[in-house]
């Protein structure tokens, strides 16, 4: 199996400007972009393969119910990160959309690793490559996500930020988001048909 390995310099920051405004519109973007993270000396980065929009007035979203002191980095401007942790075994790491005041994000549900995949093993204690970031919680176990870098700028140099794309992407394909009970019919989750590091049903990852 082959993977896109690249230099530093190929991947440039995302500017904010650069970013649909519209929740499904960044979820569909950011398909092929890069999501990288610097951890002291260390850089672990992958493409983004899979994601999952919650876009304003979703009851499945975290936004919903309004602003609270666990999701106010949902409400800022959109490019910046919000975690959260879930089940009590995991972090979440989402993209905020729309604009600052309106609660809205982006899932991020798969990469392909790209630099840094020995110390995504070690993270992940698991030497099989497609499963180091197949699914946002091992996404985030992967990058060494947890909730200092909630509200993060992912358009600013930092811990971790958004590139841009080190390949061209394949087809993207759109299906229902996975694990919800709330408006389960829209077509909100987007990633690379083809793909191996997508997570969910295998029949859905060539369509």
């Amino acid at each position: 199996m082959q993977t896109a390995f690249h230099l530093a310099h190929e991947v440039q920051r995302l500017s904010r400007a650069s970013l649909p405004s519209d929740t499904a519109e960044l979820a569909r973007y950011l398909i092929g972009k890069t999501i990288v993270r610097k951890t002291g000396r260390n850089r672990i980065s992958g493409r983004i393969v899979e994601t999952e929009a919650y876009p304003p007035g979703d009851p499945s979203g975290h936004a919903y119910h309004g602003r609270t002191a666990r999701n106010q980095s949902l409400f800022l401007d959109r490019g910046f990160a919000y975690v959260y942790f879930i089940y009590g075994t995991s972090y979440m790491l989402n993209v905020t959309a729309e604009e600052p005041g309106v609660g809205a994000g982006v899932l991020l549900r798969a990469i392909e690793p790209l630099d840094g995949i020995n110390l995504m093993r070690r993270l992940r204690e698991t030497d099989k490559l497609t499963d180091l970031a197949r699914g946002p919680g091992r996404l985030a176990a992967a990058l060494e996500i947890d909730q200092r870098l909630d509200g993060v700028d992912l358009c600013a140099n930092g811990p971790l930020w958004l590139g841009t794309a080190v390949r061209e992407t394949a087809h993207i394909s759109s299906t229902v988001r996975i694990g919800i009970t709330r408006e389960v019919d829209r077509l909100l989750r987007f990633f690379e048909a083809g793909s191996p590091f997508v997570s969910g049903p295998l029949n859905e990852r060539v369509f």
